[in-house]
């Protein structure tokens, strides 16, 4: 059995989940929709008894009266049963379809990231379209129960006035199940193909407006919107292709279900003109033949329904049987900020060896941008120890020993394109309301203008992404969060690319100063901050080729002087 907190390795699993946990709304669902449908099945079965009755009988204002109130009974049935078994499983069905889109968004927000080779993009759909057609499971059952209820009824029914016409409905919706079934496997694979085109449109459009600016920078906009539309012509084929199939489902579904209605009203009018079946009965049976196609057309209808959920389930077993990445380790940083990097090759990094004490500012100004962009994402933990050779130790203990969740609570590594949050100012400095410098972290990054700017203050309004704040008010706010969050060890990529040189100046000074006694790396070609540091490590070719102070190396190294003078 396939627990909550257990990987469901298969759809198949998820589906068994998705029903176990909502047997009781199944239950009753299923109960009130055999309910709504043996009433509707009841109605021509009640109005052929009242015409049989009537002609026998004569003109009886009481039999009238009787027949009135049968069939109000039947309607009043027919309508609450619907009302409240529809309003049981569709509640089911959304709670069902909102746990499963928090599992796939906690995969996706899981210290470790998933082994699993799907964008954001499409994981967005899988936790969206996916989980929505996974749920629908929870009405699909119960439907094709209360539906072979309706069926089981009228060829009963039927068989009572006549044993070929009870069995001409069972044998006609056999026939027709086992056409069906055929059709709906071709669906099934249609459809998760479709998915999984459409989600990877979503992906390319999701990293197309993230690279929108830089892409118009260097003319790079006219081949990325070439490759999204590529891209979305193949979803939107896929979704033409499964638009026929389904066309070419219901529609053979109709025609049969609308040979079966005709073969028993013609049957039932045979046998009544050879005088097998009385009057009462043929109404009956006609009404029966009428009724019958929308229960056949639902139950028919089903196995599509259960192969579309099972293609969405084996999408989302994709990221939730996914293995981690890696496997952190247990033990937590020892108190202080010691960082060391011993020979560590990854990337552009080559045997890179550096050591910063605790309380120390460093700064360390790359030569190549890949370089700094490996080091940064090396002690972020995005790339594995087990991924690079050599060691990184935070306080004395290996990275590796360590859990993922502890190393970030003792060292932020804050990247030069921090996102920003739809809400506010103030949720997106300090998110979790708990930071006691979110002040001294606004006016430390020079964001006490913006702030000014608003009479709302902090409260301002931010739209996602950061919409309505320019450039380098985005990224003087993603500062202050670093800030505002006061690890031990902060370690700042490019922190000031889009500040003009005036408010870099004192964005340093702050910084330095705010961050006294607590160990900071800054890694930045910026003077500012290379002025700002007790000390400057040079990284150049993946590996320290200097060391000293920013002035000290301006003044003696030409290559340095160079690289960062502007």
């Amino acid at each position: 059995m396939t627990t909550d907190t257990e990987r469901p390795r298969h759809g198949a699993a998820i589906l068994r989940t998705a029903l176990r946990r909502n047997i009781a709304a199944m239950v009753w669902g299923t109960l009130l929709m055999g309910l709504y449908q043996a009433g509707e099945t009841a109605f021509p079965i009640a109005l052929g008894l009242i015409v049989e009755h009537t002609m026998r009988d004569g003109r009886s204002l009481q039999a009238l009266a009787l027949s009135i109130g049968a069939l109000a009974v039947i309607i009043t049935t027919v309508s609450l049963s619907w009302r409240f078994g529809m309003r049981i499983l569709q509640k089911a069905n959304t709670t069902e379809a909102h746990r499963w889109r928090v599992r796939v968004a906690a995969c996706g927000l899981q210290p470790v990231a998933r082994d699993v080779d799907l964008k954001s993009g499409e994981v967005l759909t899988i936790a969206t379209e996916d989980a929505d057609q996974t749920a629908d499971i929870i009405e699909v059952v119960p439907l094709l129960i209360s539906s072979l209820v309706a069926v089981l009824v009228a060829a009963v029914a039927l068989g009572l006035a006549d044993i070929r016409l009870g069995l001409l409905v069972i044998v006609g919706t056999v026939a027709i199940l086992s056409i069906l079934s055929v059709m709906s496997k071709r669906i099934g694979s249609s459809t998760q193909e479709q998915q999984a085109r459409v989600a990877r449109a979503g992906a390319k459009v999701a990293d197309l407006i993230t690279g929108l600016r830089p892409l118009h920078g260097f003319g790079g906009n006219h081949a990325a919107f070439r490759s999204y539309r590529k891209v979305s012509t193949e979803a939107k084929h896929q979704s033409i292709t499964v638009a026929k199939v389904n066309g070419a489902y219901a529609g053979t579904a109709l025609a049969l279900n609308a040979v079966l209605a005709g073969a028993v009203t013609l049957t039932a009018g045979w046998l009544a003109f050879e005088g097998r079946i009385n009057i009462g009965e043929l109404v009956m049976a006609v009404g029966l033949a009428q009724f019958i196609m929308e229960p056949l057309k639902l139950f028919s209808e089903m196995p599509k329904y259960v192969m579309i959920a099972r293609a969405s389930a084996e999408r989302m077993a994709l990221v939730l049987s996914a293995p981690p990445v890696q496997t952190p380790g247990s033990e937590r940083p020892s108190a202080g900020g010691d960082l060391e990097i011993d020979c560590v090759r990854h990337g552009t990094l080559t045997n890179l060896k550096l050591q910063v004490k605790a309380g120390e500012f460093v700064a360390i100004a790359p030569y190549q941008p890949r370089a700094a962009a490996d080091l940064a994402a090396v002690l972020a933990v995005h790339v594995p120890p087990a991924a690079y050779e050599g060691t990184v130790r935070i306080g004395g203990q290996e990275l590796a020993d360590l859990s993922v969740e502890a190393v970030r609570e003792h060292m932020l590594v804050n990247p030069y394109d921090g996102e920003i949050f739809a809400g506010t100012l103030r949720t997106n400095i300090d998110p979790s309301g708990t930071s006691r410098t979110v002040p001294d972290a606004v006016e430390a990054s020079m964001l006490t203008d913006v702030v000014a700017l608003h009479r709302e203050g902090l409260d301002y309004g931010v739209r996602d992404r950061g919409a309505n704040l320019s450039g380098g008010q985005r990224q003087r706010l993603s500062l202050a969060r670093a800030l505002a969050a006061d690890t031990e060890v902060l370690v700042l990529h490019d922190p000031t690319t889009a500040v003009d040189a005036v408010t870099e100046q004192l964005v340093a000074r702050n910084v330095a100063k705010l961050r006294r006694g607590r160990t900071t790396i800054v890694i930045t070609s910026s003077p500012a901050f290379l002025d700002a540091a007790d000390r400057v490590l040079v990284l150049d070719g993946g590996t320290i080729t200097a060391e000293d102070t920013h002035r000290n190396l301006l003044a003696n190294d030409e290559a340095y002087c160079l690289a960062v003078a502007r």
